[in-house]
């Protein structure tokens, strides 16, 4: 189960709102759909989480390139919420290599994929792009330092991981309206 919401920082404190991300195809699309939350070009948060599998945190300060922070690469890469995160440059990619590695692919000319006798790793033939996703947290940890959530405790939050970034910001309440 997916929950995405919006926190914008007004002069009046945070405000609220719940997004649908089914028509947000990239990172472009989602920090445009933040700065429609705030037209003073105030900060704004998209807080995205699954439960008990991955968080992720995109900040957008006005005109500024998107921040992002992501708690768990691989399980947000099999997320078409969190491949909207990932992008080549948070993980450290030349743009557009997302597809497998062809060295890493047997491609010995083996017909109907008959097992080569020198590939005894059974998992040799996929290991090419999921190697390219590491495990862990990625991004830029310290998203949140300003607003008062360290590095050290974003990188240990887990399962209530948005409630405690808007409890530590102060807007608690109002995420628990859209929630």
């Amino acid at each position: 189960m997916y929950f995405a919401a919006l926190l914008a920082r007004t002069e009046d404190g945070w405000e609220a709102s719940d997004t649908e991300l089914d028509d947000v195809e990239t990172l472009s699309d989602l920090a445009d759909l933040a700065r429609e939350a705030s037209p003073d070009e105030d900060t704004v948060l998209v807080l995205i989480e699954q439960e008990d599998g991955w968080f992720g945190v995109v900040r957008v300060d006005g005109e500024d390139d998107p921040r992002v922070y992501v708690s768990d690469a691989a399980a947000a890469a099999r997320s078409s919420y969190g491949e909207i995160l990932l992008t080549d440059e948070l993980l450290g990619r030349e743009p557009g290599d997302d597809g497998p590695d062809l060295d890493a692919l047997d491609l010995d000319g083996t017909e109907d994929g008959e097992p080569d006798d020198e590939d005894a790793d059974d998992g040799a033939a996929s290991a090419g792009s999921a190697d390219a996703v590491p495990h862990g947290p990625v991004g830029d940890a310290q998203i949140l330092d300003d607003l008062g959530v360290s590095e050290k405790e974003l990188r240990t939050m887990t399962e209530d991981a948005v409630n405690e970034i808007a409890e530590a910001l102060g807007a608690s309440e109002v995420l628990e309206t859209v929630r």
